[in-house]
């Protein structure tokens, strides 16, 4: 019998010694997509060939009945040698039960999840921060959402309504460059130590958002053992931010003249409005800020004002306040609405109409058609503290709330009337499951605090005098 030629391919149905030549001289049939020639010294061990010439070692054998295929390498990498010895390892965990493509998994499965690990050790606070806002934000009102941006915002940005002054870093900023691993007990009491001294209460407003962090960032599975849920309250932490001083600032009843006189004064019409409203009702600043004019039944005499416990809240609408409302200008949705100048070709226009309207001046007069409905009302406070000083008085805004609870203490109402006008929680199993009162009840308790507090106040009105109309503004 012949031997065969050195240039012959190898019989691919015979196992034969591997060499260097035989893989060399190995092609596919022109019938297959792949062939395979199989190694006589190391069982399980081929070499396959496919259509585009491309050659490669794998091993092949059965465990539990199922065919085992492992690519080993390509035979341009691998010796002949070293994929015998790789064949013989795969043969060996197949002895043992092992397979080898379950262990591969289970391989990468704890590369992957070492490489999560890696990642979420290397996340900063800020950016578990962004991502925390972003999921809880439609759960959020829209002050809470300022609180959150506030109390983290990076600063050196030049505020809006006062040019040249850069904005100060709120103190959570500190603490957003921090890799979340790193916020722990320690970390946290020492940052409480140096932020407290100059500004303890909004260390203390920043630790409740710290900790409803915290508490959220541990519950989520990628995050579990990157954030201590309670390194935020201990109670040394605490003890440093200090405890938060009640607010006792309220109108007496002998303040009322002066209060209204400097109040009524105040140029823009729209804040001198709101003032006196936000004390004859006795609402939440945001509450009546966020008025519009849907909400107002001039002929059946209700607000339907946003409320943060009931979502919303029939509110009776006395005849001053009622007064107050028809002399505002309809320029938009909003009742306590905000205008604004805008020049195109100034791009300070906007910047100046909005400082001017915070102090309860006068809008800029400029060109009709430049001018816009910016939108609501957003913040009266400085034209508040201007007629407060003026008046000898030192009164924040939800003071006002507190006057009208306070205020209506002189008349004899029962509590849970002021209460329910007010938008309190009610109070006692009665007034949860009990009382149920209509909005014209109300209306009779409501009209005689509102009528009383003009009265000690000195503010003629007369109840009788049909109101005016609402003045249309292009």
């Amino acid at each position: 019998m012949a031997r065969p030629k050195k240039t012959d391919a190898p019989d691919l149905t015979q196992s034969i010694d591997l060499t260097a030549g035989a893989i060399e001289r190995l092609a596919c049939p022109a019938d297959k997509q792949q062939a395979f020639l199989r190694d006589s010294n190391t069982r399980g061990l081929r070499v396959r060939v496919t259509t585009a010439g491309a050659k490669s070692f794998v091993f092949e054998a059965k465990l539990q009945r199922q065919t085992i295929r492992r690519t080993i390498g390509d035979v341009s990498n691998w010796s002949i040698e070293q994929a015998r010895i790789e064949a013989r390892r795969i043969a060996v965990m197949l002895d043992t039960g092992t397979d080898p493509r379950e262990l591969e998994r289970q391989q990468q499965a704890d590369k992957d999840m070492a490489t999560t690990a890696a990642l979420a050790d290397a996340l900063t606070v800020g950016e578990v921060w962004k991502r925390y806002t972003a999921e809880r934000r439609p759960h959020w009102g829209a002050l809470t959402i300022r609180d959150h941006e506030l109390l983290a915002q990076v600063g050196g940005v030049e505020r809006e309504r006062r040019p040249g002054v850069k904005t100060k870093a709120g103190p959570l900023a500190e603490l957003m460059p921090l890799r979340l691993v790193d916020l722990t007990t320690s970390v946290i009491e020492a940052w409480a130590g140096r932020e407290a001294k100059t500004r303890p209460a909004r260390v203390r407003s920043a630790l409740r958002l710290l900790k409803a962090f915290l508490r959220w960032a541990a519950s989520e599975p990628d995050l579990k053992g990157k954030a201590d849920a309670t390194a935020a309250s201990a109670k040394k932490t605490r003890e440093l931010a200090g405890k938060a001083k009640p607010k006792n600032d309220y109108l007496q009843r002998e303040q009322l003249p002066n209060w209204f006189t400097h109040v009524r004064h105040i140029p823009n019409p729209v804040i001198n409005a709101y003032l006196q409203c936000l004390l004859l009702t006795g609402a939440r600043r945001e509450e009546l800020a966020a008025l519009k004019w849907e909400d107002v039944n001039f002929q059946w005499k209700g607000m339907n004002l946003k409320d943060k416990i009931e979502g919303r809240r029939a509110v009776p609408l006395t005849p001053y306040v009622a007064h107050l409302l028809h002399g505002l200008p309809a320029r938009n949705e909003w009742v306590f609405s905000s205008v604004l100048v805008l020049d195109p070709t100034d791009k300070n226009t906007e910047r100046r109409a909005r400082y001017h309207e915070a102090k309860g001046q006068a809008a800029p007069v400029g060109d009709v058609s430049t001018r816009s409905a910016s939108g609501r009302l957003h913040d009266p406070s400085i034209a508040h503290r201007k007629a407060c000083t003026a008046a000898g008085l030192v009164l924040t805004l939800h003071g006002l709330r507190r006057s009208f609870a306070s205020l209506c203490e002189w008349l004899d109402i029962p509590g849970g009337i002021s209460a329910q006008i007010q938008g309190h929680a009610p109070q006692g199993v009665r007034e949860q499951n009990y009382i149920r009162r209509p909005l014209d009840l109300l209306r009779v308790h409501h009209e005689k605090i509102e009528a009383w507090i003009l009265e000690q106040a000195g503010v003629k009105f007369d109840t009788k005098a049909g109101p005016g109309t609402l003045r249309a503004v292009n």
